[in-house]
């Protein structure tokens, strides 16, 4: 073929491209969610939480062979800076009391679950260890 016989043609990436505008103009960004929340559930149903799992591992590891580890120390840090820029300072200092008060109520409820399961246990009345 001449250049004049492929004049408007497209590639199948410019073709791709232009449809999926045409699909984002007529029925907006929802349409995009809703299709990907409908894909997501699909696949969850198929496949299961450890696919997830997998692919989630594996993406890391390729990322990690790329990029470094320094590459996450980097992400990590402008997500950090972002979070103080639109939450403040004192955000950090809110979660850090709120995730003590939780591990605090976890460790009462624990050592209250252990006291009432003791007296519980064959042959222990909850005073003395037997001698035998």
């Amino acid at each position: 073929m001449t250049d004049k016989d492929n004049k408007g043609s497209m590639t199948v990436a410019e073709a791709g491209r232009k449809g999926g505008e045409t699909v984002r103009n007529e029925r907006g960004r929802e349409f995009y969610e809703t299709i990907g929340r409908k894909g997501g559930a699909t696949v969850k149903a198929e496949r299961g939480r450890a696919f997830y799992e997998e692919i989630g591992r594996k993406g890391g590891e390729t990322v990690k062979a790329e990029r470094g580890a320094k590459f996450y120390e980097e992400i990590g840090k402008k997500g950090g800076d972002r979070v103080k820029a639109t939450r403040g300072p004192n955000f950090y200092e809110e979660i850090g009391r709120k995730g003590g008060q939780k591990v605090k109520k976890l460790i009462e409820e624990g050592k209250r679950a252990a006291r009432e399961a003791a007296p519980a246990a064959p042959g222990n009345s909850g005073h003395e260890p037997s001698k035998g």
